[in-house]
């Protein structure tokens, strides 16, 4: 693969427009044998329709076998080394909900939780609390005082809220408290780094007075961190790929995200029709376009099957608005899979198409994880995503003499 600065030298600008569509986890898994999977299972006759005209493969997120979180998926479509690059959940939250995080401050992603009378974690997500709930519980721990540290605890979505620490020699090197399923206690707070054992401690002292604070509560009765992190720093997406680049996603982390590399983050509602009108209003203004919906990864993680494929239906039923517009490259695809049937992300690799002038049609008659496997493109790695939508758009000169 190209370095970024190899990228940088490459590319140019032209007044072509690339849409990238990230159905968050829609790579899938047969629920049981002889069945399909969530994407195969799904109605989507526009999706099949590109898929037909278009060029499409299956993307590695990160590596074969390893099993992405939505951080390192992202970066990687975005056109960042996700080894390279590596960037914690808590500053992606943070700046997700466009707080200041400054140069020093300790961002974490937090978790209202559930736990039995011995502490066991019950429920990770508190029953999926709702963000009113959320943000009067971060109001009562906004009052916990820790000595020598300014604390700052902001809801963000559902039961996930922001941690910041801001104070004089603060370390990120912390391990999550969130074992990441049931059935187990909140895991101790332990420095990976000697240097970081006084974060520990403090970070201690929050977790032990939130746990007092939300004693009394019958669902978010304790609280899980994870993704401790400072704000790295990165190539400004515009200079490497020379896109005036929008973000239209509803959910922090993502939004967070977007911004880190340098996209404006576009105002935009909750929904699916929300996100299409706002990527309606702005198309004049912008070369690149990313619109996230994170309807699937949600139902993959849930559990529901059915839910997942009438998420897929949906943005199925929408994708004419978005090729009503004329984008010279649309790509449809994942950030990562989340089958219904592990309840989880996997390390299944990612059904992908792009459709432009300067495809070579598949001729596929769906969309679908088996059919994406017989495309062109094969299985690739995620980090050719940009390079490939940049060729597509004729925004790449030649490499070499």
């Amino acid at each position: 693969m190209l370095t970024l600065d190899q990228i940088k030298e490459l590319a140019v600008r032209t007044p072509s427009k690339i849409v990238l569509l990230v159905l968050d986890g829609l790579g899938g898994l047969p629920p049981a044998e002889g069945s399909k999977t969530e994407l195969a299972t799904a109605r989507t006759p526009n999706m099949d329709r590109l898929a037909h005209l278009g060029s499409c493969g299956l993307s590695e997120p990160v590596s074969p076998g390893i099993t992405p979180g939505s951080a390192p998926s992202h970066m990687a479509l975005f056109g960042y080394d996700p080894i390279k690059y590596e960037v914690g959940r808590g500053v992606l939250e943070a700046l997700g909900i466009d707080f200041d995080l400054q140069d020093g401050d300790v961002a974490a992603r937090g978790n209202f939780c559930s736990v039995d009378r011995n502490g066991v974690i019950t429920d990770r997500r508190a029953g999926r609390i709702s963000t009113e709930e959320c943000s009067v519980l971060c109001q009562e721990l906004q009052k916990i005082k820790i000595p020598g540290v300014q604390v700052f605890v902001l809801p963000v979505k559902e039961h996930r809220f922001a941690l910041i620490m801001r104070g004089a020699a603060l370390r990120a090197e912390l391990a999550d408290t969130d074992p990441q399923r049931e059935g187990m206690a909140p895991l101790p707070i332990v420095p990976l780094d000697r240097k970081a054992e006084r974060t520990a401690r403090l970070v201690k002292q929050f977790v032990s007075a939130a746990r007092d604070v939300l004693k009394d509560e019958k669902k978010a009765n304790m609280v899980l961190l994870r993704g401790f992190s400072l704000r790295p720093a990165l190539p400004p997406f515009e200079e490497v790929f020379k896109l005036r680049a929008a973000a239209i996603a509803s959910y922090p982390m993502y939004r967070g995200l977007a911004k880190l590399v340098g996209m404006e983050v576009l105002t935009t509602g909750s929904t699916l029709t929300d996100e299409l009108a706002t990527l309606e209003a702005n198309f004049g203004k912008f070369d690149f376009f990313y619109v996230h919906v994170k309807g699937a990864d949600s139902a993959g993680e849930d559990g529901d099957f059915a839910r997942k494929v009438k998420v897929i239906e949906e943005v199925d039923a929408a994708l004419p608005r978005i090729s009503t517009l004329g984008p010279d490259v649309l790509i449809v695809t994942g950030d990562h899979s989340t089958p219904a049937v592990m309840k989880s992300h996997s390390w299944h690799p990612v059904p992908f198409v792009i459709r432009s002038k300067s495809c070579r049609p598949d001729r596929l008659d769906k969309f679908s994880e088996d059919h994406c496997l017989r495309g062109h493109l094969g299985n690739f790695p995620a980090l050719a995503v940009m390079p490939v939508a940049l060729a597509h758009a004729l925004k790449l000169n030649k490499y070499g003499a």
